[in-house]
């Protein structure tokens, strides 16, 4: 009786060639360039591709198989670790203006800010009381009006000016950085302290 032959091992899926072109698509995405630890990384992770390549021949399907799916995985968890990081508040820029460019008052700022602690958005009042605060300064003359002025830049000059002051100004600059550019809660306390300093420094002579 003839036995029929055995069946050939079947293709890799994806085959070598085909992983590696997956790979060359995925790394040529602009985020996988913004580092130059990145990059080394990106020539790093086509030399595996290549010895896996060579290997595979002399490898089992299986591992073979493995190999590739775990250099794939690889690349597409560093893709959306970069995505994320991109995506986070604050990543690019912790330390912005107070003030922007709007033509307003900081009996304006204030009223916003009571507004919206009644309504209970208190991370927009806070926001918003310190941007009162440090117009508030600006139009008394207690602060120089800099365009682009961190909150960081805001509270030392403020320091100077107020030392009794001195920790609470800090720790409002703090509340505004990061609940403007790090994207945290406040909550009604907070806000209202922010408000608070405000009026103290504004009867302060």
């Amino acid at each position: 009786m003839i036995l029929a032959p055995l069946l050939a091992e079947p293709p890799l899926t994806p085959t070598p060639d085909e992983a590696r072109e997956a790979l060359r698509r995925e790394l040529l995405k602009a985020e996988y360039h913004d580092t130059n630890l990145l990059s080394r990384f990106v020539k790093w992770l086509g030399h595996a591709v290549d010895r896996t390549q060579a290997a595979a021949s002399g490898s089992s399907l299986l591992t073979t198989l493995a190999t590739m799916i775990v250099l794939l995985v690889l690349v597409a968890g560093i893709g959306w670790l970069v995505a994320r990081t991109r995506r986070s508040p604050g990543t690019h820029d912790r330390e912005g203006g107070v003030l922007t460019a709007e033509v307003v008052t900081a009996a304006q700022l204030r009223r916003r800010a009571e507004a919206a602690l009644a309504a209970g958005r208190y991370g927009e009042a806070l926001v918003e009381a310190f941007r009162a605060l440090t117009l508030r300064q600006v139009e008394r003359g207690r602060l120089d009006d800099i365009p682009g002025a961190t909150a960081h830049e805001v509270a030392l000059a403020l320091e100077s000016t107020y030392p009794m002051h001195s920790d609470r100004v800090d720790t409002s600059a703090a509340l505004f950085d990061a609940v403007r550019y790090g994207g945290r809660a406040a909550n009604a306390a907070q806000a209202g302290e922010v408000l608070a300093l405000d009026d103290d420094l504004a009867g302060a002579r």
